[in-house]
């Protein structure tokens, strides 16, 4: 069976983590519906998948916890949307709150694209994405998606990891960390159970 964790020094894994920090990702606001239902979070795991032009997909990893992982596993459809530096109201509104619990865009304008996904008005960009493979990784689903439409809303510095950590006020932050601490547990826990399950190879 596969081991839980590898036996990795503090030293190897602060050096592991340094190298993590070296980039400043931005911010993605991913956004999904089905039928009546809809949701939206915050997420860093999303990358180009394609340099092919005429070919365009994205690679996005959602926690399987979240609210919109649901939405994406039921309708097969995602949109991605870049925020602007200042936007921590999008990161208050869309990444402390549970879409368990609440209706996040229960008082955004009622705005779609053309995929059918929450279209989010004040954010820089929007990118609809069709899944076309996906792969469980315990915590996480990585879905392979084609880009179907896009458009720029508006141009201008975009919000990181960094610059929220660092321009968020005192208070987001400090919810924003102990949101971030009780994922790493959850996570934790999923991808230990996910390794228990697999074998080598």
């Amino acid at each position: 069976m596969r081991p839980e964790v590898h036996d990795q020094s503090p030293a190897q894994l602060n050096a592991i983590n340094e190298v993590f920090h070296l980039y400043d990702p931005p911010l993605w606001l991913v956004t999904a519906c089905d039928g009546a239902r809809r949701g939206g979070f915050i997420a860093t795991a999303a990358t180009r998948a394609s340099i092919v032009y005429e070919i365009p997909r994205m690679l996005v990893a959602v926690a399987q916890h979240h609210h919109t992982w649901g939405l994406i596993e039921a309708s097969g459809s995602f949109a991605l949307h870049l925020l602007a530096a200042d936007d921590i109201a999008s990161v208050r509104r869309f990444g402390l709150a549970s879409g368990h619990r609440v209706d996040k865009l229960a008082d955004l304008p009622p705005r779609q694209t053309p995929a059918g996904a929450p279209l989010i008005e004040g954010a820089m960009s929007w990118m609809d994405c069709r899944v076309e493979a996906r792969m469980d990784i315990g915590d996480r689903t990585t879905y392979l998606a084609e880009v179907t439409a896009g458009a720029v809303l508006r141009r201008g510095p975009l919000l990181t990891v960094a610059g929220l950590l660092r321009d968020a006020p005192e208070a987001d932050r400090s919810e924003l960390k102990r949101l971030y601490a009780q994922d790493q547990e959850t996570d934790r826990a999923a991808i230990l159970a996910w390794r228990r399950s697999c074998e080598y190879a």
